[in-house]
């Protein structure tokens, strides 16, 4: 990652619906070379996915709900790659996901609405991304 991935990465962040002309105008890229860049970091993982921040949003810009550390082991037949892609897919709660040590494979950092939005979210890790067992902590305060 050089200094323009960075500067693409900055951009992005604050506006991720930038049109790629205006976002290689401000990086120093014409709009197709803007594009290829954000690819790139796409597919290697850099940028993970793009969100939408809802008037629900707390001040911090973050979701405002029941703030959420799962770890998770995952099932034998699970790999990581396919459950990092799941996640990629479809848990806009999922905030962060970290591949750890110990007797559980990842800890997540998820915001939901409350505990029955918590409840599907754990289901749906189950049952769609191959999560064979789980351990959740509800966050009191930050």
């Amino acid at each position: 990652m050089d200094a323009i991935d960075e500067g693409i990465l900055r951009e992005l962040t604050a506006d991720a619906r930038l049109p790629y002309r205006e976002l290689g105008a401000r990086v120093g890229l014409s709009a197709n070379a803007a594009a290829q860049r954000v690819r790139r970091l796409v597919e290697s993982g850099t940028i993970r996915g793009f969100t939408v921040v809802t008037a629900a949003s707390g001040p911090d810009g973050l979701p405002s709900g029941l703030e959420v550390f799962i770890e998770v082991r995952l099932a034998d037949d699970t790999t990581n790659e396919s459950f990092t892609a799941a996640l990629t897919r479809g848990f806009a709660q999922v905030l962060d996901a970290v591949h750890v040590t110990g007797s559980y494979d990842y800890l997540l950092h998820a915001v939901v609405a409350d505990p029955a939005a918590l409840d599907q979210l754990v289901r749906r890790l189950k049952r769609e991304a191959g999560a064979a067992q789980t351990f959740t902590r509800l966050a009191l305060r930050a």
